[in-house]
């Protein structure tokens, strides 16, 4: 009551200074005790929906009239990104929502959906596609209406490009190929009121808190729910590790760097991985075990083969499978003799695009294995002028080798195996992995 007399005296004020009839202005003034008008999310509430925006950097967190763009700052009305929900609702609240990144499929690449009742919104640039709202059957033949939560899973991470869709305690996997809706029932799961895929992660939102699921089986590792004010948004008292400072570039040792058959580049430091391919949805570091729950003590080297991953620690190989999450291969890890014909511990490994040799670093060697070959054995030794390398990736423009916190970059494994002077070194950047300059 007092923020509408407020705003009638002002407007009655600025009509009277013009001379001109009674206009009346919505000026947004507060109070001296602070907004009580906004919601805010430090205080624990419920979101109705999450997902990220057409960019893909930023996410939108929906509470009833309201949205958060981001990470940090104060709750906005939604209809001020998407203005026409207020012309089928009071509120602007919404059930659910996700954004589709299919570059395949550009009718809907990069747009944002949004779900109320038993009605849809395609939203592409900020502005309401042609034709909608309309029934959410027309778009997702076989979803059911009134939603409580919707996130969009790609190959890789699903088996095929998806999307789940969630009510009460079952999950519809909708195939976005073949537009065929399998249904699941999670029953250990919480009941989701808002889903979100981050990094390559799924997350379950439950009152305040969360759960991390897997997107195929539903399944739950590790201790939840933990409270997303520690996690997904700045609040005062909150945050896990609340003190921790991204580690200064020249301080930086890579262990491991690889590219599987999708492109993804995965980074190996210490226990901690980080896909850094994807810095459209920012650098975060994550337990290896995470992906790669059998290996618990971090790697010596890492390299993709065929839609596999091989993992390197002391003596032992473990392999991948890649195609929807990482699954250890039976009857791994095995020894590395075994498996590669390599005695003794590994520095790094890497192959080139399209090729079958797995190039080993060992001190002052390279060890080529044919990974077509059976068994597997080194058929070519090479002497490497610069020893000691810690990781190493081959990619079109040529092969990195990192040492410490720096890299060096050579034309072919040719030039760098008979360089006698090495290339001027590069340094890590935090436009690589996210450390401080």
């Amino acid at each position: 009551m007092e923020l509408i007399t407020r705003t009638l005296l002002l407007g009655l004020a600025l009509s009277l200074i013009n001379a001109a009839p009674l206009k009346v202005c919505y000026f947004y003034l507060g109070n001296k005790d602070g907004d009580t008008a906004l919601p805010d999310r430090c205080e624990g509430i419920e979101f109705d929906a999450i997902t990220l925006d057409e960019s893909g950097k930023n996410p939108f967190f929906f509470k009833e009239g309201h949205l958060w763009n981001g990470f940090y700052g104060p709750a906005k009305p939604s209809t001020m990104f998407f203005k026409e929900l207020d012309e089928h609702h009071h509120l602007g609240h919404v059930d659910a929502a996700f954004r589709m990144h299919n570059p395949e499929n550009q009718d809907a690449h990069d747009h944002i959906f949004l779900f109320l009742d038993d009605h849809m919104f395609s939203y592409y640039n900020h502005t309401l596609e042609s034709g909608y709202p309309k029934a959410i059957q027309e778009d997702f033949p076989g979803v059911p209406t009134h939603l409580d939560a919707a996130v969009e899973c790609p190959q890789g991470e699903c088996v095929t490009d998806s999307v789940l869709f969630f009510k009460g305690q079952d999950v519809y996997v909708y195939d976005i190929v073949t537009k065929t809706v399998k249904t699941k029932a999670w029953p250990h799961l919480p009941l989701c009121t808002s889903t979100f895929r981050w990094s390559e992660h799924y997350y379950c939102f439950h009152g305040h808190n969360f759960t991390r699921f897997n997107p195929v089986s539903g399944e739950v590792s590790g201790t939840y729910p933990k409270d997303a004010r520690n996690y997904f948004m700045k609040c005062e008292n909150f945050g896990h590790g609340g003190d921790h400072k991204a580690p200064k570039c020249s301080e930086v040792k890579l262990d491991a760097i690889t590219t599987d058959d999708r492109g993804r580049i995965y980074l190996f430091t210490g226990l901690n991985y980080m896909r850094v391919d994807n810095r459209r949805n920012g650098l975060h570091g994550f337990p290896i075990t995470r992906g790669w729950k059998e290996v618990t003590n971090g790697v010596d080297a890492v390299f993709s083969y065929t839609n596999k991953m091989y993992l390197i620690k002391d003596d032992q190989v473990y392999i991948y499978k890649t195609d929807a999450h990482y699954v250890l291969i039976e009857g791994y890890p095995k020894s590395l003799r075994e498996e590669l014909g390599i005695e003794g511990t590994v520095d790094a490994a890497f192959l080139c695009p399209n090729e079958h040799t797995v190039h080993i670093l060992q001190g002052h060697m390279i060890r080529d294995v044919d990974l077509t070959a059976t068994p597997r054995v080194i058929n070519r030794e090479i002497h490497l002028p610069l020893p000691d390398i810690d990781a190493g990736l081959c990619g079109p423009d040529g092969i990195k080798v990192f040492k410490g916190s720096q890299y060096y970059l050579y034309e072919s494994l040719m030039v760098l195996a008979t360089s006698k002077i090495a290339p001027v070194p590069r340094n890590i950047t935090s436009g690589m992995m996210g450390c401080e300059d």
